[in-house]
């Protein structure tokens, strides 16, 4: 059986800095407007200051600590963490309260003071409705881990971070989070960065200020996100210097229609509450009720299950959600009455006789299927009959062993399942667009939970900004080349995959997602370094 991992699973350190609490005035000023972006307690709390030293020393004390300060690099500078209350909006417009956390170097060295660059971060998925990335001194808070590998990355390298929590965690009252909303995740990144800005000029360190470059990016879900937040600055002209999105599920649709096809990726039963959920609040066309989705097993109360402040363990041995079962281990069948139409559809959704990816790859997807699961017969096979009948045709180029190009890439033009029309309108290739400025799209092929075709797929749209070198794009797995500046970074990977397949055997690869995230962090460290 598979070891249910963490969604983003970035919690490669658990530290607990020493809290310093505090604003940097006696009486600070709370708003009294609710209009997006505005900072709702001027000065902000500071929760934790470290300097590099005892940062260091502290990351060397954990498990993992070592490791990772051998990857990101000693700290050159210390950090003050900073946690920031703001207004952003909901999928409806309505205002909504919400939190983030502000990192801002410190010491005397010239990367530490004065002028600094922003980076924008976007956090990944999360299932824990208490996630606060500012919680740097909380060691039970699930969001610790990742906010130690953003502050060790680049706060520590002397960037002001800026990392939002989405709405639906932390503070927000919301009830729900709106999980792959582009717009809507994109106004929280946005309102987030006006509110730190502000909150920048109150914090004790007054001579640190915001150089005007600003970089943005994110894992997992926080690459779809950041890809997501580009999209919308560029549309607003907002300026962005350059953005690193990181092993994303840019193209939703291309994704969703793999794993019905029986792809189904690492953490699904996870995913699939929080997607639908937050689809059927913003647009209302997933569902009439939730026995048209899931299962009779688990459909009841499913709607309101995640996020949570229950553990994911919890809720699989109390059974609210089957492991890792998304699919029935008997292969349903299409009944449209058209011929040809159920032939293509019962094709997919069996087992192909040469499936378009490896033995191993094969195997995971094959622990998706069982019983109980979690995604009913019916609706499984709706959504493949549509698939078929409305083809995204970068999937349907995959699937039968192609070669993606820009003429072949488009999703579906049309679609009569309502989770299909929601992915499409998220998708990163609807309503044409390519980045303005530089962007470093970083994965990796063996990724078993967000698939690395969502990057060859928008590499491929994006194929002359590629050739033109305006798009640039990391795999972590392929073999390192002479020359490349990132290939130190996939012999590590690659190092540390092989060292986890050694002692842990085949059933390894399921944490491959969580293993990449430093590494794509170092690698956009290392890209924005080099712009301009």
């Amino acid at each position: 059986m598979l070891r249910k991992i963490g969604v983003l699973g970035t919690a490669v350190v658990a530290l607990g800095l020493t809290a310093c609490g505090g604003t940097n005035s006696p009486t600070g000023k709370v708003a009294t407007s609710d209009q997006h972006g505005t900072l709702i307690d001027n000065p902000p709390l500071r929760v934790a200051s470290v300097n590099a030293t005892d940062f260091a020393a502290q990351l060397n004390a954990t498990a993992s600590g070592p490791q990772l300060l051998q990857l990101a690099g000693t700290p050159a500078c210390g950090v003050d963490f900073y946690y920031f209350k703001y207004w952003t909006t909901g999928t409806d417009n309505s205002a909504q309260l919400a939190s983030g956390a502000l990192m801002v170097p410190t010491g005397s060295a010239a990367p530490c003071t004065g002028p600094r660059p922003i980076v924008l971060y976007a956090h990944g998925s999360a299932t824990d409705a208490a996630y606060n990335i500012a919680a740097i001194s909380d060691t039970a808070n699930s969001a610790n881990g990742e906010s130690a590998l953003v502050a060790a990355v680049f706060a520590a390298q002397g960037y002001i971070v800026v990392a939002p929590n989405y709405l639906g965690y932390d503070i927000s009252t919301l009830g729900y989070h709106p999980y792959l909303v582009g717009n809507q995740n994109a106004n929280v990144m946005r309102d987030a960065l006006e509110a730190a800005r502000s909150a920048l000029l109150t914090t004790f360190t007054p001579n640190t200020s915001d150089n005007g470059k600003l970089f943005v990016t994110g894992y997992s879900e926080g690459g779809y996100v950041a890809m997501a937040t580009v999209k919308a600055m560029q549309a607003a002209g907002d300026a962005v210097t350059a953005s690193a999105p990181a092993s994303g599920p840019y193209a939703l649709e291309a994704q969703l229609d793999a794993i019905f096809f029986g792809q189904v990726n690492i953490d699904s039963t996870v995913l699939a509450p929080l997607l639908t959920t937050g689809y059927q609040k913003a647009y209302g066309n997933v569902y009439t009720q939730t026995s048209d989705l899931y299962s009779s097993t688990y459909a009841s109360g499913i709607d309101t299950l995640l996020p949570s402040t229950t553990p994911i363990a919890t809720l699989i041995s109390s059974g609210k959600l089957p492991e890792t079962a998304l699919f029935d281990i008997s292969t349903p069948k299409s009944a449209t009455g058209n011929a040809t139409l159920d032939a293509g559809a019962d094709q997919l959704l069996a087992l192909p006789a040469s499936p378009p990816y490896t033995a191993s790859q094969a195997a995971l997807f094959d622990t998706g299927f069982g019983s109980p699961y979690l995604i009913s017969d019916t609706y499984r096979v709706g959504y493949v009959d549509d698939a078929v009948a409305n083809p995204d045709q970068a999937e349907m180029t995959l699937i039968a062993g192609g070669t993606l190009s820009a003429a072949n890439v488009a999703p579906a033009a049309t679609s009569m399942v309502g989770l299909r029309k929601d992915l499409e309108l998220n998708d990163m290739r609807s309503s044409p667009w390519f980045p303005m400025e530089p962007m470093l799209m970083c994965g990796g092929d063996q990724d078993p939970t967000v698939f690395f075709q969502n990057t060859q797929i928008m590499a491929a749209l994006w194929s002359p900004y590629v050739a033109g070198g305006l798009v640039s794009v990391l795999d972590l797995n392929a073999a390192p080349q002479a020359g490349n500046p990132f290939a130190p970074l996939q012999v590590g990977l690659q190092q540390t995959e092989a060292q986890l397949v050694a002692a842990n055997g085949a059933q390894a690869v399921a944490s491959f997602h969580t293993t990449e995230a430093p590494f794509c962090m170092v690698a956009a460290r290392g890209f924005f370094a080099q712009v301009p």
